[in-house]
């Protein structure tokens, strides 16, 4: 670009902008503050569109009370070896039948590669996009854990989920390392062709815990 073009250019620039205020504008946000016909405070049907989404996507539910999770995790790990983050309670693994491995010191990804699922905790799960977000707390581990495994099961606890993306930012934070899951990982080619697993696990399972 020669330097009349860019002076031309800036010019007319200046000129667009030269009614403005100097003061910023606030911008006004419209945007609904929870999913469009669900009332948040209905727990219930906050509750029924986590899972509504979730199928949609092909993720595995399975819902429980916090009596019945052991039961329910030994339905939903396979019987081999499982990354088991620090955080998740020995209890919940008691009707369980197969190997917890560590990830202290951290796997290779080969070794991450050769494990069966991974078992994580969450953060936060967003009804009205069936998302699940993670940000390496107790029980979710670190991100690497849970993206290369074929199987990821993850325990969502009720009071954790609400109905929109607004009601779940306020909760997070922001400094922490936030990985947003929505249903399992994949893909789809210029043909429309749905490939599973090309950036995560080609599997997910929840189990929704009330109380």
């Amino acid at each position: 670009m020669t330097g009349s073009a860019r002076e031309e250019i800036l010019a007319r620039v200046r000129a667009a902008v030269a009614d403005l205020p100097d003061e910023p504008v606030a911008v006004p946000r419209g945007y609904l503050r929870h999913a469009p016909g669900v009332d948040p405070a209905d727990r219930e049907a906050v509750l029924t569109l986590m899972i509504e989404r979730l199928e949609e996507y092909g993720a595995d539910v399975h819902r429980a009370s916090a009596a019945e999770m052991p039961s329910s995790l030994a339905a939903a790990l396979p019987a081999g070896r499982v990354v088991v983050p620090a955080g998740i309670p020995e209890r919940w693994l008691s009707r369980w039948g197969g190997e917890p491995v560590s990830d202290e010191p951290p796997l290779s990804k080969e070794q991450l590669d050769r494990v069966d699922a991974v078992l994580t905790t969450c953060a936060a799960a967003i009804a009205e996009s069936g998302t699940i977000v993670l940000d390496a707390g107790p029980g979710q581990g670190r991100r690497a854990a849970t993206l290369l495994p074929d199987l990821h099961v993850c325990v969502v606890r009720a009071e954790q989920v609400v109905s929109s993306m607004p009601e779940a930012i306020g909760s997070l934070d922001p400094r922490r390392p936030l990985t947003w899951i929505s249903g399992p990982s994949a893909t789809a080619d210029i043909e429309m062709i749905r490939v599973p697993g090309v950036h995560g696990p080609r599997r997910l399972s929840v189990v929704l815990v009330d109380g």
